[in-house]
């Protein structure tokens, strides 16, 4: 069976301002992203990591999602987390969601999907050494007002050997 990854906004605007979005193919092979994704991120307001993600997207390091999408679930989510959590849900093969919204992320792993975040393929990143320091991305999100859980950064350094 093969997996499928898609990939929400906030990871895509997280891993931009890490210079992590070449690392997507390298860890996953091929990505995608949902329209409603793509138009949450490159807004054309010279928003942060706007211009990475422009560029990730016409180089192939991340794809438009090439199918319409069913309404599987239809809930109070933003557009992109709910448009990435039907995507997975209308799939019969295993789907990897990229997402780190606490209420997507929630209501995609009560639906039994698979999600992973920007800090986990921070981890990843350093574990197949696409980056010298994990910790160095974390504190440059930081820098950058990106937000991520002290507890889950923390873990993500102990399981790389940098706490």
């Amino acid at each position: 069976m093969s997996r499928i990854v898609v990939i929400d906004s906030s990871p895509l605007i997280g891993l931009a301002l890490v210079g992590g979005l070449e690392w997507l193919p390298e860890i996953f092979g091929t990505v995608f992203l949902p329209e409603t994704v793509k138009q949450e991120v490159l807004p054309g307001k010279n928003a942060p990591g706007e211009t990475a993600i422009s560029h990730a997207i016409d180089t192939g390091w991340i794809t438009l999602w090439p199918a319409p999408i069913l309404l599987m679930l239809d809930i109070d989510l933003d557009v992109g987390e709910t448009d990435c959590i039907n995507i997975a849900l209308g799939h019969s093969d295993k789907v990897l969601l990229i997402m780190d919204e606490r209420a997507g992320r929630s209501v995609a792993k009560e639906k039994g999907l698979i999600v992973t975040g920007t800090a986990a393929i921070i981890g990843l990143a350093k574990k197949r050494g696409l980056i010298s320091s994990a910790k160095g991305a974390f504190n440059q999100l930081y820098q950058s007002d990106f937000r991520i859980s002290a507890t889950v950064i923390n873990s993500i350094l102990k399981n790389v050997g940098e706490f």
